[in-house]
């Protein structure tokens, strides 16, 4: 039985147009996920573009994974990314067991991530692992024009909170057969928690692009500082 990985890597984008085929490291968007999935062929047996858009279609296969054309109908703004997702499992005529979901606009991931967080999965009994980040923020609701605290009382230091986590996109590893049920995170689920600058990385808008660059040119001048 095989292990997949999927990215689905729509052309249309409202608030940051063709965000996947800009180049961040000198390379684009889309083609860090295809390389971390490349970097783990002990895990990943093949490695799927999902897409609607020709210039993705075209980068995706000059690097040599299997593209899945997406039809319109999975494309929309409101399509939610297991209808791709489904579409990929639906479409591929072998059997596969589990898949690895990893998203363009995450695309700065701790190097051994994938290996770490594998073992987690094969060690438990569970359908789904989601990788989450726990918040050190102080959160609260506007009701009536109104402040009012969520995770913390007035004066409470942040160290004291209780801990809350988010998910951080950063990667899924699901069973093909909870996908094809319309999950990708399913109810028997484990945690994987990561709290890495990384983490803090989801691209949507042009300042979240810029803060991966930041971060991309700041490891790039770490390295050569080493090297020197």
């Amino acid at each position: 039985m095989k292990t997949i990985a999927i990215i689905p890597a729509r052309g249309n984008s409202k608030r940051l147009p063709n965000k996947n085929l800009l180049l961040l490291g000198g390379i684009p968007l889309l083609v860090h996920s295809i390389l971390f999935a490349q970097k783990n062929p002990s895990i990943i047996d093949e490695i799927y573009v999902t897409t609607d858009n020709a210039a993705i279609k075209n980068i995706a296969l000059q690097y040599g994974v299997t593209v899945i054309d997406r039809p319109d109908a999975f494309s929309g703004d409101l399509e939610p990314t297991i209808s791709s997702v489904q579409h990929v499992l639906e479409t591929i005529t072998h059997a596969v067991d589990t898949v690895v979901l990893l998203q363009p606009t995450n695309p700065l991931r701790p190097e051994n991530l994938l290996q770490e967080a594998y073992v987690r999965f094969c060690m438990n009994d569970a359908d789904s692992l989601v990788t989450v980040t726990r918040n050190h923020q102080k959160l609260g609701k506007i009701i009536n024009n109104s402040f009012e605290p969520y995770n913390y009382t007035i004066g409470q230091r942040s160290q004291d909170l209780e801990p809350l986590y988010f998910e951080n996109g950063l990667l899924y590893i699901t069973k093909a057969k909870v996908i094809l049920e319309g999950k990708i995170v399913s109810e028997n689920s484990i945690p994987y928690e990561v709290n890495h600058i990384f983490a803090n990385v989801d691209i949507d808008t042009l300042d979240d692009f810029d803060y991966a660059e930041y971060l991309i040119n700041k490891a790039s001048r770490l390295r050569s500082t080493r090297q020197l």
